[in-house]
């Protein structure tokens, strides 16, 4: 009777193929707010009849080419979901590692609905639509639905600002309390100017974009 001999296979790990998801995850938290507003930029100085001081991003979901925001409102949101959970592998069990990342998550989740619930028609745009928007069911779910996103994100910066400060970036920490204030201002001067508004939201998407490279990175 003979033996059979087998060289032992080596084990390989899985520890780097988990870094490298989590890395790509985190890109896509990073990217999120970029890709959203440089598309909703391109996609406003193309349409006919759009005014970024008339009008807002969300109405670029209207019209014959609007499945190109609807898809960019289903992308944005799939990107901050995936960054949230990076966010949350980076700060594992640390100061604001469960509700930061839960809040951003929410913030994406917002974005599908706005996708599956577009904004009203108004100001002019489209071509022929009346110059003071009627409210419609799923006008409202959008506005709800953008609000308490934007909700969440800003508690989502205090929260992250817990951790930016445990790393001694205590500026970062202290930026990112301040970032609430400069959102919920653009929401509140929406009334007098829409561009008010989407410069509010846009400083909301990229500070968050800032803040997740800079807590995934350390």
């Amino acid at each position: 009777m003979t033996d059979t001999l087998t060289a032992p296979r080596p084990r390989v790990s899985a520890t780097p193929r988990r870094r490298s998801a989590a890395r790509w995850t985190v890109a896509g938290g990073v990217a999120a707010g970029p890709v959203f507003l440089a598309a909703g930029i391109a996609q406003g100085l193309a349409r006919d009849g759009f005014d970024f001081t008339r009008n807002a991003i969300s109405q670029l979901a209207l019209g014959e080419t609007g499945r190109l925001q609807t898809a960019s409102f289903v992308l944005t949101g799939a990107l901050l979901i995936a960054g949230a959970a990076g966010l949350r592998k980076a700060l594992g069990g640390g100061p604001g590692g469960t509700w930061g990342p839960a809040l951003v998550g929410v913030f994406g989740l917002s974005f599908w609905l706005a996708a599956a619930f577009p904004a009203d028609p108004g100001a002019g745009f489209p071509a022929g639509a009346p110059e003071v928007p009627v409210m419609s069911g799923h006008g409202a779910v959008h506005m709800f639905g953008g609000m308490v996103g934007y909700l969440a994100l800003c508690a989502a910066f205090l929260v992250l600002a817990r951790p930016l400060a445990a790393r001694g970036l205590r500026g970062w920490a202290a930026a990112s309390r301040i970032a609430p204030v400069a959102v919920l201002a653009g929401f509140a001067a929406s009334a007098a100017s829409v561009l008010a508004f989407t410069v509010g939201a846009g400083l909301g998407l990229l500070w968050l974009s800032a803040v997740t490279a800079r807590l995934a990175g350390r």
